[in-house]
């Protein structure tokens, strides 16, 4: 099994050497960039498996760094997860919304990021012995290719909204229960905000103009077939 790459991309050089040095004693190969700008040019030749990103930086910020990662052809199945100071729900949806998969304000414990790290790069690497092509009404979802098209058109989902979709439309006739949906798209291991999955349901909605996710409140989400 290859050794798994890691882009960290920050402004203070502690910060780099401390998770530089927590991630390379787990195994992994750690590459780190000071600035946006640096960043996304080494991004384009590592093709990373996951970036920790900064979000306040001098220059090209994490959230616009981000976007710019997202619209890189070679990235699209790179996990982005912010690593910020900044708590603020509308921070935390603003790194969502620019296509981060997921966001970690900085106080938490080296030993604690190394688990939620390890737990990302695990789901992404277990092979799904689901069907690898779905077909709910006017939506085809490509597993293999990691490609979604309504209508003919073609949409590029980062990763957790793609797991999502997929997940949603591997039983149109289950109602998945908010506990299911963030142990088998975010794993038991990571902790994440409350509204996590209501943001990324909205964002599924809006690109691809998709009224069939149905909300059970209290509950869970169902994808209909029209």
């Amino acid at each position: 099994m290859s050794t798994k790459k890691i882009l960290l991309i920050d402004d203070e050089q502690d910060i780099l050497e401390i998770l530089s040095y927590n991630l390379e004693k787990e195994g992994y190969e750690v590459v780190t960039a000071s600035s946006g700008e640096e960043g996304i040019e080494i991004a384009r030749k590592l093709v990373p498996d996951l970036i920790l990103l900064d979000v306040m930086m001098p220059g090209k910020d994490g959230i616009e760094t981000c976007q710019e990662l997202r619209q890189i052809k070679s990235l699209q199945k790179t996990l982005i997860v912010f690593l910020s100071a900044r708590s603020e729900e509308f921070s935390q949806l603003a790194g969502y919304q620019a296509g981060g998969n997921d966001y970690i304000v900085k106080i938490i414990k080296p030993k604690v990021l190394i688990s939620k790290v390890n737990a990302l790069l695990q789901l992404t690497s277990h092979v799904s012995e689901k069907a690898k092509l779905i077909e709910v009404g006017d939506l085809v979802i490509d597993r293999d290719n990691f490609k979604v098209s309504r209508n003919g058109q073609a949409f590029l989902l980062p990763k957790k909204e793609f797991d999502l979709l997929y997940l949603l439309a591997s039983n149109t006739d289950k109602v998945f229960k908010r506990e299911e949906i963030l142990d088998q798209v975010w794993g038991s291991d990571v902790v994440v905000g409350e509204r996590t999955i209501d943001v990324h349901i909205r964002r599924l909605r809006e690109k691809l103009g998709l009224n069939a996710i149905q909300t059970l409140k209290g509950i869970g989400y169902k994808l209909i077939v029209a």
